[in-house]
């Protein structure tokens, strides 16, 4: 809430603009939730109920929806003081029609009943765009997604090579998902390699793809100079196939084919760096990752050399990480600060990362949030958060000490929110 009426005036005016949101985890088979177990089972309320003393019963696959959602809000007052819960609240208050003070347990018949009715409508997917006005939504699709069956100018393609990367080192059904999505058999070595996934990419944007993008674990380093010599160099030790025994510098490789792809294909790659999976081996499904500061954009300096013109639009996970990006956004031409990504989606994390790239680097280059949203009801007080905090920023930062008008602020604004990702993501 914003209780500045010239922050909260000139919030009112961001709102107003479209937004493109350039990553997100939607099905746009079915975008938006169809109960309120589609809401709650969100990773964020599942691992903040478990960490504060939820048994993991209630999320068995074969549990009953109803009882994990009541069983999540009994413990939601342990969390309600979290930025994850105040999302929640919003989507009740904006779809549901809750008009309480505080959301408790208490009121889990009222709300179940109330997304039953609303998410039942046959136009709800419809209505949650209208109400987001969100114009554009990414997606992460497999590289072996068919592509069929949607709009792909409302949701927008993205080729997630993560598969492609790390799977062919040692999965048999990755290798096998290949052969069925490209016909390579594994035969002809890395250049037969290579040109199955330029297949993939002809497919994808094809079907309207306009970005790729790739999550990095913290001990990936990317072991080349260019790609030719990558190439070159896994060409002594690759052995193709489901059963290839192939050491983990083939991610090296394969990295670099799509890098030359994405050069050839004029698409941007999303480098998403520094998750370290499984840290808590015994969390809750999606709730056992977490960011290792080890990572550093130097081990990428080389690779923003050799690939002048693919577009690196670049998340990190902490505000140390942050500065880092910061300052390569401030150098390179083709590094792009991206969203507040996942650990510091967080009030406090975003307002000072924002205001070090409002402050450090061209605005033109600055994608400013996306949702990451499972369902499309998040877009809305995900985006809302980073709005009010876009507002206070403009205003204490630019507009009162004169740097920028109003006016201009809701320019800047509009070029975080929709122009930049229009311009940089081709849409």
């Amino acid at each position: 809430m914003l209780h500045d009426p010239a922050a909260h005036a000139l919030y009112d005016e961001i709102c107003s603009i479209p937004l493109i949101d350039p990553h997100s985890h939607i099905n746009p088979h079915r975008a938006a939730a169809r109960s309120l177990d589609d809401i709650l089972g969100y990773h964020y309320y599942t691992e903040l109920a478990h960490s504060a003393g939820m048994d993991k019963a209630p999320l068995a696959a074969d549990a009953d929806p109803r009882e994990r959602v009541r069983a999540i809000l009994t413990y939601a007052d342990r969390f309600d003081n979290t930025v994850q819960f105040s999302w929640f609240l919003e989507i009740a208050r904006a779809f549901l029609g809750y008009e309480g003070e505080r959301l408790t347990a208490a009121d889990t018949d009222w709300l179940i009943s109330a997304a039953d009715k609303a998410m039942a409508r046959p136009n709800w997917e419809a209505e949650v765009q209208r109400r987001s006005n969100v114009e554009k939504i990414f997606l992460t699709n497999d590289f072996d997604d068919p592509l069929e069956g949607f709009d792909t100018n409302r949701y927008v393609p993205c080729l997630r090579v993560d598969d492609l990367m790390f799977g062919l080192k040692s999965q048999k059904e990755a290798w096998q998902r290949l052969e069925r999505a490209t016909g390579f058999d594994g035969r002809g070595g890395l250049k037969g390699l290579a040109q199955a996934i330029a297949k993939l990419f002809e497919r994808f944007t094809k079907k309207g793809a306009r970005a790729c993008a790739v999550s990095l674990p913290p001990d990936f380093v990317p072991e080349f100079s260019s790609s030719e010599a990558a190439i070159n160099k896994m060409a002594r030790t690759f052995k193709p196939g489901p059963s290839s025994d192939v050491t983990r510098t083939i991610s090296s490789a394969v990295f670099a084919m799509v890098l030359e792809l994405c050069r050839d294909f004029k698409l941007p790659i999303d480098l998403m760096i520094g998750v370290n999976r499984r840290v808590y081996r015994e969390g809750v499904y999606q709730g056992q990752d977490l960011f290792d500061q080890r990572t550093s954009l130097i081990e990428y300096a080389e690779l923003f050399n050799a690939f002048p013109d693919v577009t690196f639009s670049i998340s990190v996970l902490s505000s140390g990480q942050n500065q880092e990006l910061v300052s390569y956004s401030w150098i390179f031409p083709n590094v792009v600060t991206n969203g507040h990504w996942w650990y510091s989606n967080v009030p406090a994390y975003i307002e000072s990362d924002l205001r070090a790239r409002l402050q450090a680097v061209p605005k033109t280059k600055q994608i400013g949030y996306y949702s990451d949203a499972y369902k499309l009801e998040f877009v809305l007080p995900k985006f809302n958060t980073y709005r009010r905090i876009l507002a206070r920023v403009l205003l204490d930062d630019f507009v009162r000490p004169r740097v920028y008008t109003e006016q201009q602020a809701v320019e800047v604004a509009r070029l975080l929110l929709r122009d930049n990702a229009r311009r940089i993501l081709g849409v």
